[in-house]
């Protein structure tokens, strides 16, 4: 059960992010960067605590039932620690991630944005973090995947301030990984998502007070695409994402999130009926395979097949 948890939720969250991205990008063509990251975190959040309110109120009518006591210990410190650490974190991603779209596109904002792949076990290294050797290969496989995916022929790399912008984004998200990784287990996981979301809003509305351009009409305007991002990809599934994590290697489930960049295609395919070239569906494969092989209890048969060895 604890292995589905930790491969199954990142993947659908993987989903939900990937298939957000079309709505992303019509709502961002009619709100800024920060009034976006504003409104769909202030949405989210508020979604979070009704549902944590919801689920509070049917514990306790499931344990009257029952005639029994409720009780539920929750520890309000160390979430809302942990909520605003994350959701700084969280803030500065996806505020650099949305304008770092605008400047440099996004294919190579894609690929870009996906190098936290590398990041999470590289700076996983300096707290302990041990990483596989096959896991690494399938580090290598999934940039080579994310590169055939996000960048056509004839992109220039040549690294511009979008692209700055980006590589800090993913550097960000490396850091917010990894802040999951430390606080998550024992806290409630919808509690600390809804924090999370009310940090990364009062940051971005903050930033919007300054340098937005909040206008009722383009609220109007983006409303439903902005709705989806708020409630699905932000609501939903960041907080699979600190479900998956709860005692989970931060290096595999980053692995496992990174597949947004392929579902982030394969929907630009199905919804917005994009053919698909040879290259990208390369990509697609390359990261499927970096995903199989990290699965894999390499470890585990090394382990057995020593042990035979010397019996």
């Amino acid at each position: 059960m604890k292995h589905m948890r930790h491969t199954v939720a990142p993947i659908v969250a993987s989903v939900i992010w990937g298939t957000a991205f079309v709505a992303q990008e019509v709502a961002g063509a009619y709100l800024d960067v920060y009034s976006f990251n504003f409104l769909r975190s202030i949405v989210a959040a508020v979604f979070l605590f009704a549902r944590l309110g919801c689920r509070e109120a049917w514990l306790r009518r499931s344990a009257r039932k029952v005639g029994k006591p409720y009780t539920r210990k929750i520890q309000l410190k160390r979430t809302l620690i942990a909520g605003a650490v994350c959701g700084t974190f969280l803030a500065v991603a996806s505020n650099l991630q949305q304008a770092g779209i605008v400047l440099s596109g996004a294919s190579k904002s894609g690929f870009l944005t996906a190098l936290y792949v590398v990041l999470v076990p590289v700076m996983g290294l300096f707290f302990r973090r041990r990483v596989a050797p096959h896991v690494w290969v399938s580090i290598a496989i999934a940039v080579a995947g994310l590169y055939f995916l996000c960048i056509q022929p004839g992109t220039s790399m040549a690294l511009a301030f979008g692209d700055l912008l980006l590589l800090l984004c993913a550097v960000a998200f490396a850091f917010q990984i990894l802040s999951i990784d430390h606080f998550s287990v024992g806290l409630n996981s919808l509690l600390f998502s809804a924090i999370e979301f009310t940090v990364c809003g009062i940051w971005s509305g903050l930033a919007s007070l300054l340098f937005g351009n909040l206008e009722l009409a383009q609220i109007q305007a983006a409303f439903w695409p902005m709705m989806y991002v708020a409630i699905f990809s932000s609501g939903i599934a960041y907080t699979l994402q600190i479900v998956a994590q709860k005692g989970g290697n931060p290096t595999l489930v980053s692995l496992l999130m990174s597949l947004e960049s392929v579902f982030a295609t394969l929907s630009g395919a199905l919804i917005l009926h994009q053919r698909l070239t040879g290259r990208e569906y390369l990509g697609c494969i390359l990261m499927f395979a970096a995903i199989v092989l990290s699965q894999l209890p390499v470890e585990l048969f090394l382990k057995s097949k020593r042990k035979t060895e010397e019996a």
